[in-house]
């Protein structure tokens, strides 16, 4: 037992100092707290203190529950953040089936409009014919006069 505390207390000393974070620093901090600090394992189960092996236990601990509450966290903004786009998606495309049916009904009377036209043509003759030309002649000096 007392090899295998000074074999960890060697790969404490030995562990890399780059890439570390915050958490690390305190992770090591607490695990040489936990063993009064000498290193050599002086704040033993004898004394009260907790042992490398449980501090360290201890401090994954913590670190799982708060990465679990971070996660959780984020699943619930991911929850309600579906939930939006779904309602939105609902939304649009209810808007997008009313829009359909509104060019449906545009397209039919224009069709209408194009039929009655072409027999008012048919029927009419050229008198007829020379009173569209004229109307629309009129309403394109009508449109420029007004942008002008």
């Amino acid at each position: 037992m007392v090899d295998g505390l000074a074999a960890n207390d060697q790969q404490m000393r030995k562990r890399p100092t780059t890439g570390r974070t915050g958490a690390d620093e305190s992770m090591y901090n607490n695990l040489e707290s936990g063993r009064g600090g000498n290193g050599r394992g002086g704040g033993g189960r004898g004394g009260g203190g907790m042992s490398s092996h449980e501090a360290n236990a201890s401090i994954m601990e913590q670190q799982n529950n708060d990465r679990i509450s971070e996660l959780s966290e984020q699943v619930a903004r991911l929850k309600g953040l579906t939930i939006d786009i779904g309602n939105e998606v609902r939304e649009q495309n209810s808007l997008l089936d009313n829009m359909g049916d509104g060019f449906t009904n545009v397209g039919d009377m224009l069709t209408g409009s194009l039929a009655r036209m072409g027999i008012m043509l048919e029927r009419g003759g050229a008198k007829h014919m020379c009173y569209l030309v004229a109307f629309v002649v009129f309403v394109m000096v009508l449109l420029y006069w007004l942008v002008r």
